[in-house]
């Protein structure tokens, strides 16, 4: 039958052919198919016969056709057929796809669907038929029915597709469906909806399956949808890499068994994804454009969506295509700073905390892709060592325009810029940590940096270079060809880069020539020779041998071997030691002869006496400068070493005490000379040179040493209140160089568990000190001797308590805990220590010495100590946790002292007032408190308008007249200005919201917005009911005039922004203006507009008054001065005309908004004529007035009161009753 069936097929013989094939029936047909199919040749000639001979026109042959499909399709799917066999099916079944009527379409293409949702289908091979159909059935002019109705092919396929993805998939079929769609032609919706429906796959698919589908999303992605694919893929691998890490953090509960996802899984499939991400983006950049469109988008609404270890792994791979690189770098850049900004802006602020809090962490995210890169992902590393350098050379320190240059704190990065600077040199040396084969190229680039940047601060990668030092030594010996090259460029580097670089390298430089100095002669004196010291070249003198360093460093070695020994006493001596110990007697026989003949020196004997030169002019006062230097370096190395070794004999610590009136003289010379130029004491003489470990032995001593037999001795330095005070300050350098550097001069300096313990002891001495001898019992001696001893322990206690949480903060507790228990080392204790409770004990201990001052405020008033407490207990104030019961007590306790303390003290006022700030903010927002200063600095000042009677109302009675202006009002304004800056973030935050395209709809950004836009007209509110009260107030001119006019402009902006936003609100959903919105233009209308013209106008009287006095006054004295007060007063009312023009911009956009919401907002506003703030309505009328008593009317007299009438409403004062 085969041959006959072949043969009428050759002879064009239809209509034999057909009535062959009608004397088949189903099975025969079927089975010789299978005959063909299976002897692997002949299948093709007779298909081709089998179609000839049914044709379309009739319904026998269109019903054997659709068999011949449906078998056909069985036996592709069962396997049993070679590939090239079943291909030569499908194409054959394609190209006669086109003739086949729309209902035998639309049944081949239900047979798939059906197939797809049974799960029927084997290999999947048959799929390639099913786009042909699709095709073929979309482009059929014929109309099919379809339930109760009739559908055009298009339609039909709509249908077919909706049916298809609204069902079951089988997860092993999701890749051949994927790839089947790349050849339907699609609508956007469909292509929208088929998009969504393969991505909720994702989830059902073995984590090896994702990989090709990824490929085959990406080929679809050329049809369109290309930010719902890039976004499904990114949110994808986003909730593993989530899942994944709660997963490790509760690993400790969890069966090995149990885990979802092994992590190197995880991590392989990711690179492979990344890689196919990568090369389509290559060879379509369109794509590119969308993802970094849509991470942009994200990154405004939800950082930790945009900024995922995924997508930054993608971009940073996608930075080696040439066209994204700049764009991406700048991207990430941008992105990581706005990260920062936005954390330092939510820390001290509980208001914005509440309403966005920030749950991400930036950097943890960078450096867990450097993690991951581990994995294989080579295509990456470039990218990480690239925006590392970025960031650094972007955020590093900065050299001020003329001046020295500003050295970041590499242990503590502070501002957003620095913590931008230090995520990138955490990159890079991860980076170098993990990824042996660039180690090379990061050493380069940090040495080239070095070498090449003299002109700007490079503390930053010798910082790095160090650590990268420490994690791998042997990097210097792979590269030690760039380090020989740096070595050859010292000499053109300034000295701070030099000595970093030699320090971070560990080159041991050690000079041993102090005998070139020391005059062996035992009675000859000053027993060093200062002059080898300096070198003379011309006029100019420079230090050539730092002869105080070299002695330190002498001092120091000396201490650290004789404690060696010390702890070897124990060990058999034999002749090398001996020969050490030889060693070390001469140096002590040394230091003791140096000690010995410097108490026997006189000034003269070094030059040096009241009468000498210290001019920085000439060469004689340079020298005797250098000298000072020395000698003072020089007493306090003898100074430590002779305390460190005289183990509290009373005849050292004399000439301890000795060698301390040698330095106090030529302190007090410098000071003297100095002083005359105008230049601090402390920024000519050098730090000090004692350690840190000596100055925390000597104030122990000094102050908690109650034993009874060093009691004599100790005497000697007790007696002496100067020495105290030295050690005091000294102290108080220590801390604040440990503060800015994070680490002191010294042999343990940058030892940070030593640093830690220095400081504790030294707090505990300082705390004990100023409890147990307060201010106003220590005599002060004579006035000129400086502070007194109790004055700078507060002021060390206040620089140490803002040092450990800066430089310790996961120490807090043991610090606190050192400063109760006499064991600071107790670890168990220290772990059980509840911070808050710690920190509320010290805190209470302030805060009575606080009130004992403030209730002796009649008589001897220490505004100084005062202040100092004060700014204490904000620096405690932020180890408590706000919703702490001890919180809660401090801001009672605060605003109690603020209601009812009457403080002239303009400082302390402000103190006072910053506290209450402080506090406020960490637990809700200080609008309220605002209105009610405000209130009372109205009650203080008086109005404006001197008709109306003030009732004193008084909130605060730290708000009097002489605090009133400037000192709060400033306050007030200042912190007003930080509330507009929340509210205005807030609103960009709303916006980001509105506009994110990352939204399903409109109204899901409205409900996300909704507590924000509560939260920010409430706060506006309030705002405006405090500037009422102000623009009332009958200011002084000069600063609160100008600062209250610019904050002023500010809040009118803020509005003004506001409204935009309710703008772009009405453009994009149907939803209208809230009624609290409504109010708040009401309240601006109503109260704040018209009050800002009559304050412009006081504002201008005032000003108009002082410069005709002051003119007519100087007309007298100096003519030409005149044009001086006019400058003057033209800077102070230079705000106005702003302040003019935010007011109109406000209601130019009220009127806009009124007209798109369709509600008549210019109702609450009170337009004038009178809106030129130069305009004095009341004068004009008063003009008028005159020249009608007169009975000279003037035609223009009724325009003059038409615009009188309309421009009344600024002229209404309320009235206290």
């Amino acid at each position: 039958m085969d041959q006959k069936i072949l043969l009428l097929a050759a002879e064009g013989n239809s209509e034999h052919l057909q009535s062959c094939l009608q004397s088949l029936d189903e099975k025969e047909l079927n089975d010789l198919i299978t005959k063909h199919a299976l002897r692997k040749k002949g299948i093709g000639a007779v298909l081709r016969g089998m179609f000839k001979g049914s044709p379309c026109s009739q319904q026998k042959g269109v019903s054997r056709r659709l068999n011949i499909y449906k078998h056909c399709i069985e036996l592709v799917e069962s396997g049993d057929l070679q590939v090239e066999i079943a291909s030569e099916i499908i194409r054959l079944l394609m190209l006669e796809a086109h003739k086949l009527p729309g209902l035998t379409l639309a049944d081949l293409a239900m047979l798939f669907i059906e197939a797809i949702k049974g799960g029927s289908l084997l290999s999947g091979k048959s799929l390639e038929l099913f786009p042909t159909i699709l095709t073929v059935l979309a482009t059929s002019k014929e109309t099919l029915e379809y339930g109760t109705g009739e559908l055009t092919g298009d339609e039909y396929k709509k249908q077919l597709i909706n049916t298809l993805c609204s069902s079951r998939w089988s997860p092993q079929y999701v890749i051949h469906i994927t790839s089947m769609f790349r050849d339907v032609p699609l609508s956007k919706e469909e292509l929208q909806f088929v998009v969504e429906k393969i991505l909720r796959m994702f989830s059902k698919l073995d984590l090896q399956e994702i990989p090709p589908l990824v490929y085959q999303l990406l080929l679809l992605s050329s049809k369109g949808s290309k930010k719902n694919i890039l976004e499904g893929i990114v949110n994808f691998f986003n909730q593993m890499d989530k899942k994944q890490k709660e997963e490790q953090r509760d690993s400790k509960s969890l069966e090995l068994e149990e885990a979802t996802v092994p992590l190197e899984q995880l991590r392989h499939v990711e690179g492979t994804i990344i890689l196919h991400v990568v090369l389509a983006i290559n060879l379509d950049h369109d794509l590119g454009k969308e993802l970094i469109k849509y991470l942009k988008t994200e990154q405004q609404g939800d950082p930790s969506k945009a900024l995922c270890p995924f997508s930054v792994t993608i971009l940073l791979s996608m930075a080696r295509i040439h066209r994204f690189k700049e764009q991406i770098f700048d991207f990430l850049k941008t992105s990581v700073m706005k990260t920062f900004k936005d954390k330092q802006f939510l820390q001290g602020s509980r208001f914005l905390q509440d309403l966005a809090p920030l749950q991400y962490d930036v950097s943890d995210m960078f450096l867990e892709v450097v993690a991951n890169s581990v994995f294989g992902w080579d295509h990456v590393t470039q990218g990480l060592v690239e925006l590392g350098f970025i960031l650094m050379d972007s955020y590093g320190p900065k050299r001020p325009f003329g001046g020295k240059a500003m050295e970041s704190n590499h242990i503590l990065p502070k501002t957003p810029a620095q913590q931008v600077c230090k995520l990138g040199a955490d990159i890079l040396l991860e980076t170098f940590k993990v990824h042996e084969p660039i180690r090379s190229e990061i050493l380069e680039q940090i040495l080239n940096r070095v070498v090449t940047n003299a002109g700007v601060p490079i503390t930053h990668f010798i910082d790095l270079l160090s650590s990268i030092i420490l994690s791998a030594p042997l990097v210097l010996q792979n590269s030690s060809s760039n380090v020989t090259e740096a070595f050859e460029h010292l000499s053109f580097l300034p000295l701070d880069t030099v000595q970093g670089f030699l320090k971070a390298v560990q080159v041991n430089v050690m000079l041993q020539q102090i005998k070139q100095y020391y005059e062996a002669e035992p009675d000859l004196l000053p027993p060093l020779k200062l002059e080898k010291c300096i070198l003379a070249q011309r006029d100019q003198i420079f230090l050539q041998e730092p002869l105080a360093h070299l002695l330190c460093c002498i001092q120091h070695c000396l201490a650290w071997y004789t404690n060696v020994l010390t702890a070897h006493q124990q060990a058999e001596e034999d002749q090398e030691d001996e020969e050490d110990r030889s060693f070390q007697q001469e140096l002590d026989r040394m230091l003791e002869s140096i000690t010995r003949r410097m108490i026997k020196s006189e000034l003269e004997d070094f030059e040096l006496d009241k009468s000498a030169d210290f001019s920085q002019s000439t060469g004689v006062g340079l020298k005797n400068n250098i000298y000072a230097i020395l000698v003072m370096g020089i007493c306090e190395v003898l100074i430590e070493y002779n305390f460190s070794t005289g183990n509290y004999n009373k005849n050292k610590f004399e000439d301890v005490l000795s060698l301390f009136k040698c330095y106090a003289k030529l302190c007090e010379i410098l000071k003297e000379k100095v002083g005359k130029n105008k230049l601090s004491s402390t920024s000519k003489i050098a730090r000090s040179f004692l350690s840190m470990g000596f100055v925390c032995t000597l104030l122990t001593s000094l102050f908690r040493d109650c034993a009874q037999s060093h009691e004599e001795s100790l005497a000697v330095l007790r007696s002496s209140t100067e020495f105290m005070r030295y050690a005091v300050t000294v102290a108080l350098q220590k801390v604040q160089q440990l503060d800015e550097t994070g680490q002191t001069d010294g042999p343990e300096g940058e030892n940070p568990g030593k640093m830690f313990q220095y400081l504790c002891k030294i707090t505990r001495v300082l705390l004990w000190r100023y409890t147990s001898i307060p201010t106003s019992a220590e005599e002060f001696g004579k006035k000129d001797k400086g502070k007194s001893i109790s004055l700078l322990c507060l002021e060390g206690l206040l620089r140490i308590f803002n040092t450990v949480p800066q430089l310790y903060p996961t120490k807090i507790s043991q610090f606190l805990q050192a400063l109760d228990i006499a064991n600071e080392d107790d670890d168990e204790a220290a772990a059980e220590v509840n911070v808050t409770e710690k920190a509320a004990f010290q805190i209470r201990q302030f805060q009575r010495s606080l009130t004992n001052l403030l209730s002796n405020i009649e008589e001897d008033f220490n505004s100084k100590e005062a202040l100092l407490l004060i700014n204490i207990l904000v620096m405690l104030s932020k180890l408590l946790d706000p919703s702490s019961s001890q919180f809660v007590q401090l801001l009672s306790w605060t605003v109690k002292l603020c209601k009812e303390t009457s403080l002239e003290d303009a400082p302390c006022c402000k103190g006072l007032l910053s506290l209450l700030f402080t506090l406020h903010a960490l637990v809700k927002s200080p609008v309220t408190v605002l209105r009610d200063l405000a209130q009372d600095i109205h009650a203080q000042l008086g109005d404006i308008d001197q008709d109306v009677e003030m009732e004193h109302q008084c909130h605060f009675a730290i708000v009097n007249s002489k605090t009133a202006a400037p000192t709060a009002c400033l306050m007030v304004l200042s912190q007003a200005d930080k509330i507009l800056e929340e509210v205005d973030w807030l609103i960009n935050k709303m916006k980001n919201y509105l506009g994110s395209e990352a939204a399903e709809n409109a109204s899901q950004a409205v409900n996300q917005t909704q507590p924000l836009e509560k939260a920010v007209v409430l706060q506006l509110g309030t705002a405006l009911t405090a500037y009422h009260e102000l623009v009332q107030t009958a200011l002084p001119t000069g600063s609160c005039v100008d600062t209250l006019l610019r904050s002023l402009s500010k809040m009118y902006a803020i509005l003004t922004t506001l409204v935009k936003y309710y703008l772009q609100v009405c453009r994009n959903t149907t939803g209208g203006i809230p009624g609290r919105f409504e109010k708040l233009v009401r309240l601006s209308g109503s109260h704040m507009t018209p009050q800002c013209y009559a304050f412009i106008t006081y504002v201008q009287n005032v000003q108009r008054e002082t410069l005709t006095s002051a003119i007519e006054k100087k007309k007298k004295d100096k003519k030409g001065e005149e044009s001086a007060v006019m400058a003057k007063v033209l800077r102070e009312t230079k705000p106005i005309p702003n302040l003019v023009f935010a007011i109109e911009q406000y209601e130019n956009f009220l009127i806009h908004l009124s007209k798109k919401s369709k509600v008549n907002l210019m109702q609450y506003m009170k337009l004038s004529a009178s809106r030129d703030f130069r305009i004095n309505v009341s004068t004009v009328e008063n003009v008028l007035q005159e020249q009608d008593a007169e009975d000279e009317p003037d035609q223009d007299e009724s325009i003059a009161s038409a615009q009188s009438n309309t421009s009344r409403e600024p002229k209404k004062k309320r009235r206290k009753k």
